[in-house]
């Protein structure tokens, strides 16, 4: 089965699958920072369509944090995957403190990334919402329910690679769903890129700043 060279490989190949999106009115690309950033670049570019964060972040699970049992966003949805919870008998108060972990987080990426840029307007408009890959859905399923919250008129969304069990239910939680490969075992997003280097905060500002056209700005000393 196809693997991609990098996130921008997937990105190019996500937007030859989209091309009926191109020059959309009222069309807008969101991210999923970080690793989606890449990817969405190219489809942005490719469609012709505005760039933009939805900021999320994944609750891991404690000492296995690429397991999610649950996901929060900047506007405090949440998502919790109780089944998770349950079989790894995860207390309460370690959900809690997870949140409150992953909500700092979210701000001080908030901070890093938009600095007083307004967050876009969604309403009425078709939204294409990117990331990387997709695991469990968690976080996934928090943006979709912020979308959803701001009255977005469609919401797509767009992954170069889902496991089957995963994409099935999300079909039925947005108005399309776009993918690319859909293996099975699945192994885990990273496993099918070459390069799957980590994102920076600097790859992610220096992506906002071509796309939205302002200079560079000293801003990594809020990475602390």
């Amino acid at each position: 089965m196809v693997r991609f060279q990098n996130r921008s490989d997937a990105g190019k190949r996500l937007a030859e699958a989209l091309t009926d999106y191109r020059d959309q009115q009222q069309l807008i690309v969101l991210a999923l920072p970080r690793g989606g950033v890449p990817v969405a670049v190219e489809v942005a570019a490719a469609l012709r369509a505005p760039l933009d964060l939805l900021l999320v972040r994944k609750l891991g699970v404690p000492n296995h944090e690429e397991l999610a049992m649950g996901a929060i966003s900047s506007n405090h949805s949440l998502v919790l995957n109780r089944e998770i919870i349950a079989q790894l008998r995860i207390s309460e108060a370690t959900v809690a403190s997870t949140r409150a972990h992953e909500e700092r987080e979210l701000l001080r990426r908030d901070r890093v990334y938009r600095d007083d840029r307004a967050p876009p307007e969604i309403r009425e408009r078709t939204v294409i919402l990117i990331d990387d890959g997709i695991a469990t859905g968690a976080t996934m399923r928090v943006a979709i329910s912020v979308l959803r919250a701001q009255a977005a008129a469609k919401i797509v969304v767009a992954t170069p690679v889902v496991p089957s069990d995963v994409a099935r239910p999300l079909q039925q939680e947005v108005d399309e769903f776009v993918y690319l490969i859909k293996p099975e075992p699945f192994y885990g997003v990273g496993f099918w890129y070459e390069d799957y280097m980590q994102v920076s905060d600097e790859d992610v500002i220096a992506a906002l700043n071509k796309s939205w056209g302002s200079p560079a700005q000293a801003l990594l000393q809020l990475r602390k």
